[in-house]
């Protein structure tokens, strides 16, 4: 599996297309996955993309991915990047790199949000781009 990026999105990422698209944009996760799953083929690489509203899942697949020996995760976990100490504490115990992904930019919106559990414990944050800061941070993951 040391081919195979997961991607792995928290709460409320199963309404984009549908919530705060001036904010989010119109592009659904079934839109996201099917242009990851093409930049990933030509990247020679495979995707395992994976949607919960609930935080207990997004930690059994950060393990799954670890125990699988996947080549990185990316973790868009939404709402709970600001709050989950849990999140932080998974992705400090395995070794797979996280890349953390925001398709807003969190910084440049309410205060609440500018604190991220998941940054701190992630090689990486890729925020701001849109739809495109899957495929930007696919494009890192690849180079790892």
């Amino acid at each position: 599996m040391a081919d195979t990026i997961y991607v792995l999105n928290g709460p409320n990422l199963n309404l984009l297309g549908l919530r705060e698209p001036d904010i989010y944009g119109t592009d659904t996760l079934d839109d996201i996955a099917g242009q990851l799953e093409d930049r990933a083929r030509a990247l020679d690489l495979k995707i395992d993309m994976r949607q919960s509203n609930h935080e207990g899942h997004l930690i059994d697949w950060m393990h799954e991915a670890q125990a699988e020996g996947a080549k990185a995760i990316l973790l868009n976990a939404g709402a709970l990047t600001h709050t989950s100490l849990a999140l932080y504490d998974s992705i400090r115990s395995i070794k797979t790199p996280v890349i953390e992904v925001h398709i807003s930019n969190p910084a440049a919106r309410e205060a609440y949000r500018h604190q991220s559990y998941v940054g701190m414990a992630a090689k990486g944050t890729i925020a701001g781009f849109g739809a495109l800061s899957y495929l930007l941070a696919l494009e890192a993951a690849a180079r790892l």
